[in-house]
């Protein structure tokens, strides 16, 4: 037996993220839940006490400030210590984004236990769930956002224990933020900082990685998408300087110039006659 409180919610289709029960259970000495499978996935988190999580063959041995994964379609049991029986918080999941999520913080199936330091805290995110529990817009976006947050207190645990990341990792991340952000004033000192190494190496890995530097890699995306609104859009030349990251539309103009060998009016009336030419010979073949 158990003293617990829990909530489910109903499923929600094809959605990226999505709780699916979360709840907190003082354990009954010796109580076992299992052999049983769930149909989404589970984290169980232990505020006080033992106990012992079996799955795949292997029991682990288990207490305060630990805690365990059952994925989907997996045969589990765990079961309170008879002196010390656990109490704990859990949060149940599932969604198109479940898997990445959790394999961003080092756990599976074949490593399922993870450990938190104290003030990692990561039970807050549940226990705010618990009090936010209504089918109501606001706590349904609350529920995710405590999910979210719970996923960083557990990436923060397996920091040390995750293995480097490769160095073309850190240049697709760099890229993926360029790509974001090109819109803003962009700083390699911003784009470093985001991807958790300094500039210097970070230039070292984008050169040995894309053949360009990131300022290049940033002046030639910025070009390449004021070419495409040039041609594609009637905006004034102005708004595409601001809506490619650059403030002054003349910095703009010799940059654009410089790259394009044409001034962007004249790259855009270029573009235009082509556009026109081309539909004039398709009228001709219909």
């Amino acid at each position: 037996m158990e003293n617990s409180l829990n909530f489910k919610l109903p499923q929600a289709e094809a959605q990226g993220l999505y709780v699916n029960n979360f709840g907190r259970s003082q354990t009954k000495p010796g109580h076992q839940y299992g052999p049983a499978v769930r149909s989404f996935y589970l984290i169980h988190y232990i505020l006080d006490g033992e106990g012992s999580f079996s799955a795949g063959g292997s029991t682990y041995r288990l207490e305060k400030g630990q805690g365990f994964l059952i994925e989907p379609d997996y045969m589990t049991v765990y079961t309170a210590h008879m002196q010390r029986p656990w109490t704990y918080v859990w949060v149940g999941f599932s969604g198109s984004r479940a898997l990445e999520l959790l394999r961003s913080v080092g756990l599976s199936q074949d490593s399922p236990v993870f450990t938190c330091q104290p003030q990692q805290s990561p039970e807050k995110y549940i226990l705010d769930m618990l009090e936010h529990n209504h089918a109501t817009p606001q706590d349904a976006y609350r529920r995710e956002a405590m999910l979210l947050l719970f996923f960083s207190a557990l990436a923060q645990a397996a920091r040390p224990a995750m293995p480097a990341r490769a160095e073309n990792a850190y240049v697709e991340q760099a890229i993926r933020y360029i790509q974001n952000n090109y819109h803003d004033p962009l700083r390699v000192e911003d784009i470093a900082r985001y991807v958790g190494v300094n500039r210097s190496y970070l230039s070292i890995l984008f050169k040995k990685h894309t053949g360009l530097s990131p300022v290049k890699y940033l002046q030639t995306f910025r070009m390449t998408r004021a070419a495409q609104l040039l041609a594609m859009t009637q905006l004034p030349i102005a708004a595409v300087a601001f809506s490619c990251g650059y403030q002054e539309p003349e910095a703009f103009h010799k940059a654009f110039k410089q790259r394009m060998g044409l001034s962007p009016s004249q790259y855009r009336a270029q573009e235009r006659s082509g556009t026109q030419q081309d539909r004039d010979a398709l009228s001709k073949i219909l």
